[in-house]
């Protein structure tokens, strides 16, 4: 005590006479004298004190007495070394010491997962009368137009949505809509644009609270082939609840006999508060008799969903009830439940309608999903809908539509035959939720918005303007309602476009109607920048400080007196491969920045390689990564950026790290309909192409897969040997080119097979269930060329895979350029980028970063939590920067933060020379390398008000948005 005492004192008198803080500049610490008389711990060396604020050395400390006490080896009595240190040593024993989570690198921790079968929540029924009820505009992807919208049916005591395309779970954490009150999903369609959220979705319920949760998932029979696919990564116990409906599926277009048996409303949910049923809706295709469906492929299923409310019965009136001589009690309460009672009395019977006012007709809510013309084909001419029509004069039983919610694109809703249905609905209000160009204009992620302004204030070099922000006027200046027909028209009043959290209440009935007060106003991009110069003035002058660093004019004397302090921000050590660089050569997009789930301001791993006129990679693909696309290059750009994607690179089959694949997948297909072009390079474990195989039953991915395995240095060394060998390639599917191959790969494995992390005998050999040698490569020959010729037109050396430790088929990444002239016609090599995906530190990694150019490293924990990193085996921050320091890396870009920093993450800054922290939509180009240390203290600025929260329980139990 006495020494933090002194330690304070000598902090407080220095910090006396320091200078009024205009920049990030630290405070300098003098070692007490050694007269002191104090009793003291030992301090740490001076070289590692210097420059540090009071806040990073009392913490640093703090971690490195806490990190020795859990260590592993200090709990065996060992002595702590760090992993840079073992350079030279034994695999086995860096990797003992380093620790990691065997069962769960293995595949055989299951206490993440559900232990049994997930359970519904069980709800207590509801008033009709008195509950509230209304329909919401979830509006995911009405400013990247990358899904479909979701909507919200809402009571007091039970939550249904339909739709629940990419990024729904961080909307709902954005909005606090609570995910543990949802009771029931609908699909309107099964596809990656109104299912690509489903996965995370159901992972998240599923780890909630002890038990865990599940929902009711419904949707046409296509359903069955979307949780064939989720299977190969999500537990069984997480879907148990999927109920599809309609004709039994088939994988390939086949005859159907006759579809008209499923013409009538299937009803899915009949409650106190609500009924809803089905609508199947199908292509009608020109020449059909009768329904028969010539061929109907998989995905070609469309819903319409009719949701009614209960009638209000009307008043019961006591008085008519005694003059037909009845009494108070059970004959009165029989009479208000609609039955008819025996007046003992008068010797007649009494009906409710002799007591009761009428009954007032519920509302019903119609949601629509029609995709193509021949889908409203089928639509117009649908019997089951009659009841609903205003024009219709056969129908039994009164129902007037209340609200129509239209899901459908854009270009079927301006059609006439389209407006002339809509006319049969009368006065009823339509809301139409396609995709439109005015949505644009208000991000729906608020939270993340904001951050991405404050952060182009401050660097705009390492944070573009979204691509949002410079949409031409042209694109804004859609009208609210869509354009109609002479004729055709409906009033402003009964046809709007949808906006965000755009209500219409259904309950209480005397507020029925359009409610817009949830609606976010669009916040102006320069109310964002006032709102940071009062919270932080200092950010005036520090954003003029970073332009200076680009600028380089030798800044300020602020600038001056930074780099005087910090000798290593003016080193001039650039690397042989950065000679000359051209800015078009290779910009790095950190897509998505977080772990496990989608937060408030950092989205799930993806990073986009953007290699310009020679197109682009993408590593991981998280949910989301489209819309992320999209922001960061705006709607066009980002379309341009999907279409010239040469390959996407998967590090295991963990859903924060794959679930948006197929989202980008479709979306590229859609893009090059009708383009001649090759289909796209996928390269991950073998897990996932289980995952792929079972989607594409379900639509075309127009995709080829390559097992990450197949690109290990061991199996491209074979590749390259049979590719040199006398083995005829003209015909790899004859047996002697076969037989060829099996030989090379055979003569290889023995050669190769110590110099992989799970040969026989090392700690993590059985993580794979078998020796680590290369698989044959005969199979996987043609693609191994088509990668090839792949990475030359991208001007690149090589793709090569190596395994980390994680889970089982866990992969990192090492990117190679091809050498290049510089403009005195001297050859450079090229860069080199190495991704770590999830792991614990580990020999392989250290090995495939040795010279790196960019090593871009997973943090998921701070350096206190080291028994956590070690449980769920991911590496924390030091570890990480001493992975790259190890390797002598030229910079490190620390990514995959947990949750508990949803900002910015805890970092000690005594060893980021040569570091920088991932923000999502960072954009680091490889000739603004040199700067990204000095940028660090500017950031930290920026959060300085900050704390840490831990953002999962915003995510599994917000407030409710009605409450």
């Amino acid at each position: 005590m006495l020494c933090m005492i002194a330690n304070f004192r000598l902090l407080f008198s220095s910090s006396a006479t320091a200078a009024p803080f205009l920049s990030p500049l630290k405070l300098k610490l003098r070692r007490p004298s050694s007269s002191s008389s104090s009793p003291s711990l030992p301090l740490a060396p001076l070289s590692s004190t210097l420059s540090r604020p009071l806040f990073t050395v009392f913490s640093a400390f703090e971690r490195r007495r806490r990190r020795l006490w859990h260590s592993p080896n200090f709990a065996r009595g060992g002595n702590r070394r760090t992993f840079r240190d073992g350079r030279g040593r034994d695999k086995e024993a860096l990797m003992e010491e380093s620790g990691f989570n065997r069962k769960r690198a293995e595949g055989r921790d299951r206490s993440d997962g559900p232990r049994k079968e997930l359970q519904l929540k069980k709800r207590p029924k509801a008033n009709p009368v008195s509950t509230i009820s209304y329909v919401q505009i979830l509006g995911t992807g009405m400013d990247t137009q990358d899904t479909s919208p979701s909507v919200l049916l809402f009571f007091d005591h039970q939550r249904f949505i339909f739709n629940a395309g990419e990024g729904l779970q961080r909307f709902c954490t954005e909005h606090k809509i609570k995910l543990s009150k949802i009771d029931h999903i609908f699909l309107s369609r099964v596809c990656s644009e109104t299912s690509g959220g489903l996965p995370g979705l159901l992972l998240t319920l599923a780890a909630m609270g002890e038990e865990g949760m599940s929902v009711n998932i419904w949707g046409p029979s296509d359903l069955k082939y979307l949780v064939d696919a989720m299977k190969s990564f999500i537990p069984n116990a997480a879907m148990v609840h999927t109920k599809s409906f309609g004709p039994a599926p088939s994988s390939d277009a086949v005859a159907i006999p006759d579809l008209n048996q499923f013409a009538d409303p299937i009803i899915l949910v009949d409650d106190d508060v609500v009924k809803i049923s089905a609508v199947l809706l199908w292509p009608e295709e020109s020449g059909q008799n009768n329904g028969v469906h010539s061929a109907m492929s998989p995905g070609d299923m469309s819903v319409v969903y009719a949701c009614e409310l209960p009638e209000l019965k009307g008043k019961f009136h006591p008085e008519r009830a005694k003059e037909k001589g009845l009494r108070p009690g059970p004959e009165y309460r029989e009479l208000q439940l609609g039955k008819t009672v025996f007046s003992k009395r008068l010797n007649v019977m009494v009906h409710p309608s002799d007591v009761m006012d009428p009954s007032i007709p519920g509302p019903v809510v119609l949601l629509v999903d029609c995709p193509t013309q021949s889908h409203l084909q089928r639509l117009s001419s649908l019997g089951s809908l009659n009841d609903y029509y205003v024009d219709f004069l056969g129908k039994e039983t009164k129902k007037t539509v209340t609200c129509v919610i239209h899901l459908s694109p854009a270009s079927i809703v301006s059609s006439p035959d389209y407006k002339n249905w809509m006319k049969r609905f009368g006065s009823a209000q339509h809301i139409i939720a396609g995709h439109e160009m005015k949505n644009i204009e208000i991000p729906i992620l608020c939270s993340s918005s904001r951050i991405a302004a404050r952060l182009n204030y401050l660097c705009p070099q390492l944070f573009p303007a979204s691509g949002f922000w410079s949409i031409e006027q042209s694109y804004l200046s859609a009208p609210d309602t869509v354009h109609l027909s002479e004729g055709t028209s409906l009033s402003c009043r009964q046809s709007i476009s949808a906006e965000n959290l755009l209500k219409f209440t259904l309950r209480p009935r005397d507020k029925i109607g359009l409610d817009r007060s949830y609606i976010p106003n669009k916040i102006a991009h320069s109310n964002i920048i006032n709102e940071l110069h009062t919270e932080i003035p200092e950010i005036v002058e520090a954003a003029q400080l970073v332009d200076h660093l680009w600028n380089g004019n030798g800044g300020t004397g602020e600038e001056r007196r930074f780099m005087q302090e910090e000798p290593w921000l003016s080193e001039n050590n650039l690397p042989h491969c950065l000679e000359n660089i051209r800015r078009d050569d290779l910009e790095i997009v950190l897509l998505g920045t977080g772990s496990s789930q989608p937060s408030k301001y950092r989205n799930v791993s993806s990073i986009y390689i953007n290699l310009f006129t020679k197109g682009g990679l993408l590593l991981d693909c998280g949910e989301g990564t489209l819309g992320q696309m999209k922001r960061r290059f705006g709607v066009g750009g980002a379309d341009d950026a999907v279409k010239g994607l040469r390959c996407i690179w998967i590090s295991h089959i963990h859903a924060d790290h794959h679930t948006g694949l197929a989202r980008i997948l479709a979306q590229r297909r859609d893009l090059l309909k009708g383009v001649p072009h090759e289909p796209l390079l996928v390269i991950g474990p073998r897990q996932l192409k289980r995952y792929l195989d079972a989607y594409q039953r379900l639509e075309d991915l127009d995709m080829q897969f390559l097992d990450c395995r197949n690109t290990t240095e061991a199996s491209l060394n074979v590749f390259e040997e049979a590719s040199k060998s006398s083995v005829d390639l003209s015909s790899p599917e004859s047996t002697n080119s076969h037989d060829g191959l099996r030989k090379v790969t055979h003569g290889s494995r023995t050669n190769a097979a110590g110099s992989t992390l799970f040969v026989r005998g090392s700690p993590m050999q059985s993580c794979w269930k078998r020796p680590g040698s290369p698989p044959d490569i005969s199979v996987a020959f043609p693609v191994l060329q088509n990668m090839k010729r792949m990475l030359k037109e991208a001007g690149l050396e090589a793709l090569v895979s190596f395994p980390v430790v994680h889970c089982p088929q866990a992969f990192g990444v090492v990117l190679k350029a091809s050498e290049r002239l510089n403009s005195d016609g001297k050859l450079i090599e090229g860069w080199k980028i190495v991704y770590s995906g999830d792991t614990r530190p580990c020999p392989e990694l250290t090995e495939a970063s040795r010279g790196a150019t960019v090593l871009i490293h997973e943090a998921t924990f701070e350096d206190s939590m080291m028994d956590e990193a070690i449980a769920r085996n991911h590496s924390t921050t030091e570890e990480a920067i001493q992975v790259g320091a190890s390797a002598g890396v030229y910079r490190i870009v620390l990514t995959h933060f947990s949750q508990r920093y949803p900002k910015i993450p805890v970092f000690d800054e005594a060893d980021m020379h040569k570091t920088c922290v991932a923000f999502d939509l960072m954009s680091i180009n490889i000739a603004d390398l040199p700067m990204l240390p000095r940028v660090l203290p500017y950031l930290k600025m920026l959060f300085r008000n900050e704390m840490i929260v831990d953002e999962s329980d915003d995510t599994r139990d917000s407030v409710s948005l009605a409450s």
